[in-house]
């Protein structure tokens, strides 16, 4: 009865050192490139989109070994005049399409980023059209529920990840144990020389953040000028205190709702007890009775109502949350029902799991550990325990270790500067991790802080706009301690 609910999780879940005076960096125009080694081909549903394919190493510690096709697409500058250069963009995740984001979403960038720049994104390797890891639909759509409970369920999970993991190596081929972030970094630039730039100028969201993070470690010097918004901190070493920071963040939002909805007439839970109502939503689903929106013939799982939730914070959308738990309250309890099981051969896409559990070694020796983490997390975050890092967990129990690209401290030395932008009511990518990764950065960052809510805040408002793309284009930062207004 949950198939349904676990595809939907899947598919879901350089120049020299420059001290950072807040003065322009001299940043000049450039002819376009050009892109020879680059066969593009029109693209999109405008047709002014170009798409092409680059063939990169597997392993890029064997050239000649097995190759894969990365995807990538481009839109050239609006105002040829005007161009600085290529502006490559880092999608998040893991498992956005980055060529999704230049054909069909490219109102993401604003007009001054779009006259300036040939804007550029690719399919990071397993994901989209660049050699996804492809699974067992069957087992994707099977996996125990991340809520784990008991011994019984813990091992229950070590074995279907096992089986999964063998499963998506045997559908995917050699890639799949090579989609690790700093594999990706190579492909990066490989995009930047194919394109004919010099240095890379680069904007990282969310998951691509961690990207950016390590181009500028391992080519500082190729750096001309970068943005990581909604910050990955790489440095965390555990699992506890990944789960700790990640779910205070998820509370902290929850919390902001509940602020929200109670000095708001238009929310549709406005003079209720709204987390009394969240409990008892909660415990209807453990128990199976709460309808699916979207089949109220089918129950919604406790851990689908909890990532439903989460997922409105990324806007937010507090008045659509306000009435989908307005509605599901008032709604009537269903019997749980049985979804016929996939058909063999079936196929499902696992952008995610590859990725992250190759760039972070979060393993629980047991269920007696893990319980005890449970326990650590809600204390911390009472209404939303079980949001989506959960599953990260979950996903990654029994990943061989060492992982290809394990988490360490941000060392970078050498690179232009890097500027950090970060909601302080983040969902996903705490506050304090954007300060943690300026602090590690030192001199070489500068954190621009959206004193808003939602994950993502280069479109917050001109304040946030304008900073950004006056860095990007002209090298101008915005002053220390530089904050913008929520909007």
């Amino acid at each position: 009865m949950l198939r349904k609910h676990r595809l939907a999780l899947w598919a879901a879940a350089a120049a020299g050192a420059v001290a950072l005076t807040g003065a322009a960096v001299p940043l000049q125009p450039s002819p376009a490139a050009a892109s020879p080694a680059i066969d593009w081909r029109s693209c999109g549903d405008d047709g002014k989109a170009e798409c092409a394919t680059l063939r990169l190493p597997v392993d890029w510690s064997r050239p000649d070994g097995p190759t894969f096709g990365l995807a990538i697409a481009r839109r050239k500058a609006l105002d040829p005049s005007a161009r600085v250069g290529t502006l490559v963009f880092g999608p998040g995740g893991p498992g956005d399409s980055g060529v999704e984001r230049v054909t069909d979403g490219i109102g993401r960038f604003g007009d001054r980023l779009r006259r300036s720049f040939d804007i550029v994104s690719f399919d990071p390797r397993g994901v989209g059209a660049s050699n996804p890891v492809t699974c067992s639909a069957d087992l994707v759509a099977n996996a125990p529920d991340p809520m784990i409970k008991s011994a019984a369920d813990f091992q229950a999970t070590l074995d279907h990840n096992a089986r999964l993991r063998a499963d998506c190596r045997e559908r995917t081929g050699p890639l799949y144990d090579h989609a690790d972030t700093l594999s990706t970094v190579r492909d990066v630039d490989a995009i930047r020389a194919a394109l004919g730039e010099a240095k890379l100028t680069f904007h990282g969201s969310s998951y691509g953040t961690l990207l950016g993070e390590m181009y500028a470690e391992t080519f500082p010097k190729r750096v001309r000028a970068m943005v990581l918004e909604s910050v990955n901190d790489h440095s965390i070493p555990d699992a506890r205190r990944f789960l700790m920071s990640e779910l205070a963040a998820a509370q902290d939002s929850f919390d902001q709702f509940v602020a929200w909805c109670g000095r708001t007439k238009d929310c549709a839970l406005h003079g209720k007890d709204v987390r009394a109502i969240w409990r008892d939503l909660r415990a209807r689903a453990a128990r199976g009775e709460l309808p699916d929106p979207s089949d109220p013939s089918t129950p919604l799982p406790e851990f689908a109502l909890v990532l439903m939730t989460y997922k409105k914070f990324y806007g937010p959308d507090w008045p659509d949350l306000a009435k989908n738990l307005a509605a599901l309250n008032t709604s009537k309890p269903v019997k749980a029902t049985t979804h016929a099981p996939a058909q063999a051969g079936e196929t499902a896409k696992d952008p995610f799991t590859a990725q992250f559990c190759s760039d972070w070694s979060l393993p629980v020796r047991d269920y007696t550990e893990y319980a005890r983490l449970m326990r650590q997390t809600e204390k911390v975050a009472p209404d939303m325990t079980f949001a989506r890092p959960v599953l990260a967990i979950s996903a990654c129990l029994g990943w061989p270790q060492p992982v290809r690209n394990p988490q360490h401290r941000l060392d970078v030395r050498g690179s232009a500067p890097i500027l950090l932008a970060n909601a302080v009511h983040d969902p996903a990518t705490p506050y304090s991790w954007a300060k943690n990764v300026a602090h590690q950065l030192g001199r070489t960052g500068r954190l621009l802080t959206y004193e808003g809510a939602g994950h993502g805040s280069y479109n917050r408002g001109p304040c946030m706009q304008d900073a950004i793309d006056a860095y990007l284009i002209s090298g101008t930062l915005p002053p220390p301690g530089k904050t913008c207004p929520s909007t």
